[in-house]
């Protein structure tokens, strides 16, 4: 018999035969992670589990990016790229979701207010802020769309990844984060990126409170700040908003993992 549509990703999805629609999610057989953490060890589902990573991208990362121009040493903000290079496609072969949250400003700035922009320039009104083009001009900074806001290289983006663009140090705040993860079935969280104390803690805590599971990777993030500031944000989020790890003991866990059995198709019966 022919099979049945699908409406929706197939962790929350409708389901239309010529008989009628099913509205019942039916999710699919859980594939238990269970890896090292802190303050107590983890088992998450990986299909209901995405990596996030955050603002790996050109305007931060790269030498000549908006960053490297204003005089930032940008090598902590480097120095997650080998680890998530690694890390990515081993998540994503497992059957996680890779999710790439970039800034992406509109380049009119009519959603950014004052002291957004003010923060934007350091403070220096002669500074390049947001959506301002740098001595080496490589386009308008951090506008989606602009070379920027691209990914850097080294890490490369695959076809089923979801990519989501952000315009306040959380990503969940006045975007479509949410409403995508939810539509994605997704329940549990793996932040990875920069900066540990700024955009990643924030949009960590705001995850917490929306009630997904949280689970920072510890040397997938990073950040020009002090050392003691990222010790302060890793006491954070064991006391209050989710579990320590490591990419090791992430990388150790996927390892363990025998081949995902595929998913029965429906028919129309």
């Amino acid at each position: 018999m022919a099979a049945a549509a699908c409406f929706g990703a197939p962790h929350n999805a409708w389901w239309g035969s010529p008989r009628h629609v099913s509205l019942m999610r039916e999710l699919p057989a859980p594939c238990p992670l269970t890896l090292a953490a802190e303050p107590a060890g983890v088992q998450l589902d990986l299909r209901r589990s995405a990596l996030v990573v955050i603002d790996m991208q050109n305007d931060f990362c790269h030498p000549q990016g908006w960053f490297a121009q204003r005089g930032i040493d940008i090598t902590a903000c480097r120095r997650p790229i080998p680890v998530i290079a690694q890390l990515a496609p081993a998540w994503r072969a497992a059957g996680g979701r890779v999710l790439w949250l970039n800034w992406g400003i509109r380049a009119d700035l009519a959603n950014l207010p004052p002291g957004v922009l003010y923060k934007g320039k350091g403070g220096n009104a002669a500074a390049v802020g947001y959506g301002e083009i740098s001595p080496e001009d490589h386009g308008p900074s951090l506008v989606q769309g602009s070379w920027g806001a691209g990914l850097i290289d080294g890490l490369q983006a695959d076809p089923a990844d979801l990519l989501i663009y952000k315009h306040r140090l959380s990503g969940f705040f006045d975007s479509e984060l949410d409403g995508v993860l939810r539509a994605q079935g997704i329940t549990s969280l793996l932040f990875a990126g920069i900066n540990t104390d700024r955009c990643v803690y924030s949009t960590l805590q705001d995850a917490a409170f929306l009630g997904y599971d949280c689970l920072l990777v510890r040397d997938a993030c990073d950040t020009p700040s002090p050392a003691h500031v990222s010790d302060a944000i890793h006491f954070l989020v064991r006391l209050l908003h989710g579990f320590l790890t490591d990419s090791a003991a992430l990388t150790a866990a996927l390892a363990g993992l025998s081949t995902p059995t595929p998913q029965p198709s429906r028919d129309a019966s």
